[in-house]
């Protein structure tokens, strides 16, 4: 069974979080959702959830998929937190896929984890994907490491991770039970 990490800082975006966590459980893949700090985490939208657990106690875990949410400031948490960074390049390095949604990105390229790889953002954010080759699709798959755009993409970013996990069948009978 596929393991997935959604990381989640105070002021992450709710849309994309939950969506994501959402849309991998029908598909039947094992989410765990990771808090920097303490479980209770703050949305940007002052929506708080309680996560599954910390991240440092979690991070030695093989993990099939890293997830990092937008929002603000959660994606600049996530991008100048060291444990992070450690945890992404520890991914990529085991060829292990990570995926960042919105803003967060930028924790990605402040590592020059995009350098010469097709990426997207959310609008503003371009100039933190240091050297990434930029695009303004939906979302962007570049060999392991996957892209979004912002809250209208989250629905179809979770769909394509779900494929990356577990294939096009069960994605498209994730899509036909919620009727997209």
């Amino acid at each position: 069974m596929s393991q997935v990490a959604v990381l989640l800082a105070d002021g992450f975006e709710e849309i994309e979080a939950i969506t994501i966590v959402d849309v991998l459980r029908r598909a039947d893949v094992q989410v765990r959702t990771l808090a920097l700090k303490d479980k209770t985490v703050r949305g940007a939208h002052g929506i708080s959830v309680q996560a599954d657990g910390l991240l440092e106690q979690d991070h030695g875990q093989n993990w099939d998929l890293v997830v990092l949410p937008g929002g603000q400031p959660g994606a600049n948490t996530l991008r100048d937190d060291p444990r992070v960074a450690s945890l992404i390049e520890r991914q990529l390095g085991q060829n292990r896929k990570v995926a960042a949604i919105c803003a967060a990105p930028i924790a990605l390229g402040a590592h020059g984890m995009l350098k010469g790889r097709h990426a997207t953002c959310y609008p503003g954010f371009e100039d933190q994907l240091r050297d990434a080759k930029l695009s303004v699709d939906a979302v962007v798959v570049d060999k392991e490491i996957t892209t979004s755009r912002g809250p209208g993409t989250a629905m179809s970013f979770a769909l394509n991770l779900v494929e990356q996990l577990k294939g096009k069948q069960q994605a498209d009978s994730v899509r036909k039970g919620m009727l997209l």
